[in-house]
């Protein structure tokens, strides 16, 4: 057995389920139908093989999943990447730390910052309004019970909308469950 991988990079690794994947020619209908819309359109992985054992849920989190991290109107698409590397570094989910710092690496054109948020250096790298994303994700994602409406209006006062925000909250919640679930069921490997 390849051992897990344990430090965060940007470099997107294997993720190796614990649980045997459904294969593609025993498929019902229904997990089917449930696999024909994968995040960012980039094929059926191991994740979402594993995910189709139980078609109903996969059909539910798909679209899901798509329209918090693809939506328009809210936060730009390097700040959604910006609030799931945050909760997922926070939830030491290397496997969606490193997907989502590559995407936001591919969008910014740069990695200078995912490598500072790794190094735990962020404070030195990220502006004011990427440290109030980063801060609120992470801090969400550690207490949610703990956010109040202060924290709200400090997000308010360094220009962010009320779409923004909810895009914030919704992303940094999806990462919060999918971190933890991603742990359960497999583990990052060398490629």
């Amino acid at each position: 057995m390849t051992t897990a991988i344990t430090k965060f990079t940007s470099e997107i690794p294997f993720w190796q389920p614990r649980i045997t994947p459904l294969e593609l020619k025993n498929a019902t209908g229904q997990q089917l139908n449930a696999m024909k819309v994968t995040p960012s359109d980039t094929g059926i992985g191991e994740y979402v093989l594993v995910l189709a054992h139980d078609p109903e849920i996969l059909d539910a989190r798909t679209p899901l999943f798509n329209g918090i991290m693809y939506s328009h109107g809210g936060l730009s698409r390097q700040e959604t990447e910006l609030g799931a590397v945050a909760t997922s570094v926070l939830n030491r989910c290397i496997y969606c730390a490193a997907v989502h710092a590559n995407r936001y690496n591919q969008l910014t054109k740069t990695k200078n910052l995912m490598e500072s948020i790794f190094e735990d250096t962020k404070d030195n790298d990220l502006d004011e309004r990427q440290k109030a994303i980063f801060n609120f994700a992470t801090n969400l994602s550690t207490t949610p019970s703990g956010c109040s409406e202060p924290d709200l209006q400090a997000l308010a006062n360094i220009g962010l909308s009320k779409d923004e925000i909810l895009d914030l909250i919704l992303v940094s919640s999806l990462f919060g469950w999918a971190n933890r679930l991603m742990h359960v069921l497999g583990d990052p490997i060398p490629k």
